[in-house]
């Protein structure tokens, strides 16, 4: 890369950004009035709602005790309250003294319909001998007492008090307040009652309560005040990078597309590294700046609003140089990302589409954090953009030991997604089919004849995506359209059914329909003879390998105790039918994951040109189509594997032996006295054998070495590897004669400086 380039394009683009009136008042003005005005409006919108009085019909005053008052003055009584100004707030009308709506006395029906239409808020209806039962019951309780005072013991049935119904409609807020407040006022009234019958039975009101709860917080009012923030802060932190990177990408993309300056860049003496690079620092400038205006103006308003909640208080004191810290790489990595998402589009238009579909993936990484009980740990802190938010809510909750632990995972795992980015955006530079691709009207039927007429030997990489799309979709659905299985055998069947409807019929169809040669899509080739007894062995070495990772997703990601005694207990019934697991479980998938994942998904992802792009994108979609999401992990990291055996082999035979292998042996592995001939090298645990130190490190240097060897075996190439390969062979002849002249240059440039040096010398 040439940083001298870099600068200029850098220093272009930012120019280029502050000549547009509305990149600056996204950027320092928006910021400046967004926060205080929020805050006027919630002020304005929370006094409005505690203000808001609340229609409310009693229907069957009549049959309310004299005593305690539920109704006092035509209103509820003042001592309901918690305090005596919200009486205000309930509006009550007695039904005796309104007409209904025919006219007559009020019914039920009617109070019903009133409530549906927004009439009242909400009705309490009372029913018409609940006041003669009620005195029944505390007659009773009286006389029980007496009776009980006098020697004598006679138990009779207690009469049954109707209970009085609140009529509300939950499709409306106001009447869900209404509710509310309502709920409140018989609570307390029915406190009032209880308290009455137990003075009656002669028995002291504190008999129902004998004790009270004491509460502690140890938590200090610092760490309190941090609790709120920690959540807020790194949220808004994490939402306005991700919009402040969005736009200027969007306009240095495919807003260049449109005024026709890209091509002008394109064809200058820098590379397009050079111009990703400096762009992606344009992107990440307007990003930072966007975040930190946010931050600080949210922090002012926030200071003055606060005072009027005092318990919460201002927010960390080292709070803004956390954030700033994590502010570097989230916006390396949102801006890489809307950059490549902007280089897709054509016109400006059609990026901003793209924001949402960004925004809908990024969402749940960082509203995850915020949830109860997620906190950080070694699992959670290998999620992107989820371990950031937790770092951040660690450290400022003051927890500095804790989050020190957390740190090198956390910059490792954000590295590696920054880095992913920009490799997607220098790629995207540099095709021409995604720079320079045109506006078109789409037309349904001559996009079908298109499909079906220009079918080439292998699908394109959009026809992979949709495949892969395909079986996840399908596989939802008919996960709730089919019953759960109730026994092993329904386990059995469903597999097989899942395995031959979601994977194989969507594979065959579009291979069929999609492809001209699928003995090419499906690499249904013979290979070297050499290869399947060697990607049987490997399967073999990698299995404890295999069964250790399987052992450390789960102590990262714990199966849900509900899910494992489900699985259990389908599993109770296998004791003897080995031979139906074996095809369910291990011949089905062998055959039909690997003619759709190693098959038609990688051969389509293989047209975009980068071999361990289409390994890792094929892998991906293997591992998410498995229902545990532990098992998603695994199959996820065997599928890199089995992609470059693929690759390297030219042939799906060795892929399918691998597979089939490593389900046997995990089948096997489930038998009780399973592996028991390898004597002290494995031992028996409660999920099956575990291998020794030993074995794993013997088996997984000899898996290393397999590996190796199929990464030297000879491959054909597809027209767009080929391609691909001969660019970047270009790219690094012309990078290299660039610095050779520079390097011939600025030794010119030193010699000359000391040959004036010496003139001016012998002069003196």
């Amino acid at each position: 890369m040439n940083w001298s380039h870099v600068r200029l394009i850098l220093g272009r683009e930012v120019r280029d950004q502050l000549r547009d009136r509305r990149t600056l008042f996204m950027i320092a003005v928006l910021p400046l009035l967004l926060y205080p005005l929020l805050g006027m409006s919630m002020f304005q919108i929370g006094q409005f709602v505690r203000e808001q009085p609340t229609r409310v019909l009693l229907l069957g005053a009549e049959a309310l005790p004299a005593e305690p008052k539920l109704v006092e003055d035509r209103s509820f009584a003042v001592a309901l309250f918690a305090e005596p100004d919200q009486q205000r707030l309930v509006e009550l009308h007695l039904a005796d003294s309104e007409p209904g709506p025919t006219g007559k006395a009020w019914t039920l029906d009617d109070a019903r319909r009133a409530v549906e239409t927004g009439h009242f808020e909400a009705v309490v209806h009372v029913p018409s001998d609940f006041s003669r039962l009620l005195g029944d019951f505390q007659r009773q309780l009286k006389t029980g007492a007496e009776t009980k005072a006098g020697g004598a013991d006679t138990r009779q049935a207690e009469p049954q008090v109707p209970s009085p119904e609140i009529l509300f409609n939950t499709a409306k807020e106001k009447s869900q307040l209404a509710f509310m407040r309502v709920s409140q006022l018989l609570e307390r009234w029915r406190e009032q009652i209880g308290r009455q019958n137990l003075i009656d039975s002669r028995l002291s009101p504190e008999v129902a309560r004998p004790f009270a709860v004491s509460e502690c917080d140890v938590a200090g009012q610092q760490q309190r005040e941090s609790a709120v923030w920690s959540k807020v802060m790194p949220f808004l932190l994490l939402i306005w990078a991700l919009t402040g990177a969005f736009y200027p990408a969007v306009d240095l993309c495919a807003g260049e597309k449109e005024r026709g300056t890209l091509e002008t860049l394109l064809s200058s003496p820098a590379q397009r590294i050079d111009i990703v690079g400096g762009k992606l620092l344009t992107v990440m400038l307007f990003s930072f700046s966007t975040a930190v205006l946010n931050i600080l103006s949210m922090g002012l308003t926030g200071s003055i609003v606060m005072r009027q909640f005092p318990e919460l208080g201002a927010p960390p004191p080292l709070a803004p140089l956390w954030l700033l810290v994590a502010l570097v790489p989230v916006s390396a990595l949102f801006g890489a990302l809307c950059l490549a998402l902007a280089a897709l589009a054509r016109s400006s238009k059609e990026g901003q589409y793209y924001l949402m579909p960004l925004v809908l993936v990024t969402l749940p990484l960082v509203v995850l954090p915020m949830a109860p009980g997620v906190e950080l740990n070694l699992g959670n802190s290998l999620v992107p953009v989820t371990g950031i938010m937790l770092l951040l809510r660690t450290l400022l909750e003051g927890e500095y030991l804790r989050a020190l632990q957390y740190v090198g995972p956390v910059a490792c795992v954000t590295l590696a997604c920054c880095l992913a980015a920009v490799r997607w955006a220098v790629d995207q530079f540099n095709s021409e089919s995604v720079l320079f691709r045109e506006s078109e009207r789409f037309d349904m039927g001559l996009w079908f004849k298109h499909l079906l007429r220009d079918r080439e030997d292998t699908p394109s990489a959009s026809e992979a995506v949709v495949c892969g799309l395909l079986i996840l979709l399908v596989r939802f659905f008919m996960s709730f359209a089919l019953p759960q299985p109730g026994s092993f055998g329904d386990l059995i069947v469903l597999t097989l059914v899942t395995q031959l409807v979601v994977i194989g019929t969507p594979v065959m169809l579009m291979t069929i329909m999609l492809t001209r040669s699928p003995r090419a899509t499906l690499l249904l080739r013979l290979p070297r003879w050499d290869v399947v007894p060697m990607a049987a062995l490997l399967a073999v070495l990698m299995h404890p390998s295999a069964q250790l990772l399987s052992r450390f997703v789960q102590f990262l990601y714990p199966v849900n105790r509900e899910v494992r005694e489900a699985l259990d207990g389908l599993m109770a019934g296998s004791a003897g039918h080995f031979w139906e697991m074996l095809l369910a479980m291990a011949i089905a998938p062998a055959v039909f994951e690997e003619l759709a994942f190693r098959g038609f998904i990688l051969s389509g992802f293989r047209r975009l040109g980068h071999q361990r792009q289409a390994i890792a994108l094929s892998a991906f979609f293997f591992g998410i189509s498995h229902a545990l999401f532990q098992q998603s992990i695994v199959a996820c990291l065997l599928g890199l594997v089995l992609g470059l055996v693929a690759v390297r082999s030219g042939s799906l035979l060795p892929c399918l032996t691998f597979h089939l292998i490593h389900n046997t042996l995990s089948l096997l592995a489930a038998q009780p006295g399973a592996f028991s001939w390898l004597g002290e090298l494995v031992e028996a645990g409660e999920d099956g054998p575990t291998f020794g130190w030993p074995v794993i490190i013997v088996s997984g240097l000899l898996s290393a070495l397999i590996l190796v060897w199929f990464r030297r075996l000879p491959y054909p190439k597809t027209r767009e590897e080929a391609l691909e390969a001969a660019r970047e062979l270009a790219d690094s002849k012309a990078e290299g004669g660039g610095r050779k002249a520079e390097d011939a240059a600025q030794a010119e440039r030193d010699e000359q400086g000391d040959s004036d040096e010496r003139r001016l010398t012998r002069a003196y």
